[in-house]
Parts: C-alpha cells; sequence; structure tokens
C-alpha cells in the first residue's frame, strides 16, 4: 500500500509456467496489496505454480483471447477494492520492480496512466529485441503519434499502470477481445482527457517468454491503423458516436456476472494436475 492507497498487481497468463515464479518473486510485496493470476485456459502448470505462491487466481475454461483475459484481470481487481492497478505479463520480459515507481508517478497528481516503454535508453536493443519488432515499433509509433498528438514514445508495450478512475469511466466492455485492446485502451483513455506519462523499462527477450506470431502481430497492426482513424474522427467530430468512445459504453463493472465465463481457483482446492515443485 502507498499512501493509503490498495495496489494490485493483474497478471494476463498463458502458458507461462516457466518464468511465472521469477517475476511474482521481483514484485516488492511490501507495496504489493494483490496479485490478481487470470489463467487463459493453459495447458501446462501455470495455475498450480500461482497458486503454491499464494496468488488469486482466476481460470477461464476456454481461451477468452488477450483482451477478453485483460478485461477479467481489470474487472476482479475493481471488484476487490484496488485504487492501482499494473499489469504486469509473468514472462519476465518486463522488469517487475518497477512497479513501485509506476505508482508512485500516478500518486503525484501528475499522471492518470503510466507506461513502462522499452524504446528508451536502448532498452529494447540490450534486450534482444528482434530487429523487425524494433523498428516495426518506432514506425508504428510514429504513425499513431502522427494522428493523435499525444507524444507517447511506445503504444505497443504491456507494462502499464492505471488508476481505479480510468478503468472505471472507460467503456472497457466494448473493447476486442483481441490483441488490439492494449491500443483501444490508450486511445480511449486519450480520448476522455487522461494523462500519460512514461518510465523507462529494460526489456528481456529470452527463448521462455512469450511473443505474439508475425501473422498476429501484422492483424494487430492493421487493426491499430483502423482504431486510431476512428479516434481522429471522433477528435475532429466527424464521428463522436462511436461505442468506443461514448460516455454511454458498456463499462467493465456493468457486466452481469454470467458474462464473464470462469471461476476463481482457491488455494486450498485439490490440483488437476500432478504436484509442481517450484523454483525462484
Amino acid at each position: 500500500m502507498l499512501q493509503g492507497k490498495k495496489i494490485t498487481v493483474v497478471m494476463p497468463a498463458f502458458n507461462a509456467e516457466k518464468l511465472l515464479a521469477r517475476t511474482i518473486a521481483d514484485l516488492d510485496t511490501s507495496i504489493i496489496d494483490d496479485v490478481i493470476l487470470v489463467d487463459n485456459a493453459s495447458c501446462d502448470h501455470t495455475v498450480d505454480i500461482a497458486r503454491s505462491l499464494g496468488v488469486y487466481v482466476w481460470q477461464h475454461p476456454v481461451n477468452r483471447g488477450f483482451g477478453g483475459n485483460l478485461k477479467q484481470g481489470y474487472r476482479l481487481a475493481l471488484q476487490r477494492g484496488a485504487d492501482i492497478i499494473a499489469t504486469v505479463h509473468p514472462d519476465y520480459q518486463y522488469e517487475p520492480k518497477l512497479v513501485p515507481a509506476m505508482a508512485h508517478l500516478l500518486l503525484t497528481d501528475n499522471y492518470d496512466c503510466v507506461l513502462g516503454c522499452r524504446m528508451t535508453c536502448n532498452g529494447a536493443r540490450r534486450g534482444h529485441m528482434p530487429t523487425i519488432r524494433f523498428y516495426g515499433n518506432k514506425v508504428l509509433s510514429a504513425c499513431i503519434n502522427g494522428l493523435t498528438w499525444a507524444g507517447i514514445t511506445e503504444y505497443h508495450t504491456g507494462y502499464r499502470c492505471y488508476t481505479r478512475q480510468v478503468l472505471e469511466s472507460l467503456p472497457l466492455a466494448e473493447n476486442s477481445d483481441d490483441f488490439v485492446f492494449d491500443i483501444q485502451i490508450i486511445l480511449q483513455a486519450l480520448a476522455f482527457g487522461y494523462r500519460f506519462g512514461e518510465i523507462s523499462c529494460p526489456t528481456r527477450y529470452m527463448d521462455d517468454a512469450s511473443s505474439i506470431s508475425h501473422l498476429k502481430s501484422l492483424k494487430a497492426s492493421v487493426e491499430l491503423a483502423y482504431h486510431t482513424l476512428l479516434y481522429r474522427a471522433h477528435q475532429m467530430r466527424v464521428w463522436r458516436r462511436h461505442r468506443l468512445f461514448s460516455e454511454s459504453g458498456q463499462k467493465l463493472l456493468d457486466l452481469a456476472e454470467d458474462q464473464m465465463v470462469g471461476y476463481a481457483v482457491e488455494y486450498d482446492e485439490p490440483s488437476r494436475k500432478e504436484p509442481v515443485a517450484v523454483s525462484v
């Protein structure tokens, strides 16, 4: 807890058993009050490892897509009383130790959203980001900035920290269940007038880390261009009624319980797999 604010980490997971324990071990539990792992129908030991480490686990019986998984994670964080919500991927690609620094930036009341940026201080290249991703990231971010005028260094980072107000007020239930969800939420926050800050973040591209395929990356890039144009049209008052940018759009806490298929995995529930040895 910081300044009386509850800090929650949401971890969207899919087959993350190899680096999950290492990621959780680097979270500062003296400040972080709640860790929620939302499992997207993994077929490995992700859930067992998370349970053994005392993490609150929600498991989807079928894969809900990246965006669908994050929606439930954010919804759970809000329901469990979070004031500041950080997204930390469990593949150790981003530095978990930076969560307190990102939360502190929000508590200065200068920002509503903080992004962990891999592209500053040469962090992406030192972390062995593939060349095609590195330059693709730079080009796409420059193109988006040309339409949004937001000056954000990296739109593709999965390392984010939001205030409760942001996640409560945005119509996130209207968003895609796919990878473009991460871009949509930034565009929505900009449209609603929320303020962005950035922090330099080292990255690690390892063999065991998850990574979106080139085909899915291309699909996400096309969707990114489409939604950025929607944002520009909204800002220019050409199309002000699109549900993604409407105050009347459906919020996460508006969703009925039966709309979020899945279940919480209690710590004392018998494991559905053989016991797992966890090393940190």
